[in-house]
């Protein structure tokens, strides 16, 4: 793990960092997607796109399916502070990774602060997360969502994919390239 001072001295344009463009035009879809929800729909009215897609207004005062949302109000000044702490987080890791060598976990990241922020806005300008994205299968509706959401699921399933695919595979390859650099220096010096 490089040192603080180590991280912070280097151009900025060689990190993750370099992938916060891809940040700040999700936060503007989302807010913007957010903002038609509310101009357009009524409270819980259902306006429907297809038989398995709704658009329907609701409010989240909780976490990820309105997880604790109905406990006096507490929660949304608790997951207002995790929001704050986990973009910080996932700021600063941005800046320890390399752009071009991790790009792929730099845009997952990019993705994940994008919808970490959105709902941290919504919650520290209305103490609630609006939700409006509703799909469904006969009568079992999946909770309602909304961009920031989905990006967030976007960026956690390309991190996996990273992990479990990409991260082995270039692995795989250094070691190769390693034994094969081995094998050649061992018969330059026969």
């Amino acid at each position: 793990m490089p040192s603080f001072k180590d991280v912070f001295n280097k151009p900025v344009l060689t990190t993750g960092v370099k992938w916060l463009w891809i940040t700040v035009i999700f936060f503007i879809v989302d807010q913007w997607t957010k903002q038609f929800a509310e101009t357009h729909l009524t409270y819980r009215e259902i306006f429907e796109v297809m038989p398995f897609f709704n658009f329907t207004l609701v409010y989240n005062e909780g976490a990820a399916f309105s997880f604790l949302a109905n406990q006096g109000g507490w929660q949304v000044y608790f997951f207002t502070t995790v929001s704050s702490v986990v973009s910080l987080g996932l700021l600063y890791w941005l800046y320890t990774l390399n752009a071009k060598r991790e790009w792929w976990l730099s845009i997952s990241l990019s993705l994940i602060l994008s919808g970490a922020m959105g709902n941290l806005y919504d919650r520290v300008t209305m103490g609630k997360v609006v939700d409006f994205i509703d799909w469904y299968y006969g009568s079992y509706h999946f909770p309602a969502f909304n961009i920031a959401d989905s990006v967030i699921f976007l960026g956690a399933a390309m991190m996996l994919w990273d992990s479990f695919v990409i991260a082995p595979a270039i692995q795989k390859a250094l070691v190769s390239q390693k034994d094969k650099d081995s094998q050649k220096n061992e018969s330059s010096n026969d």
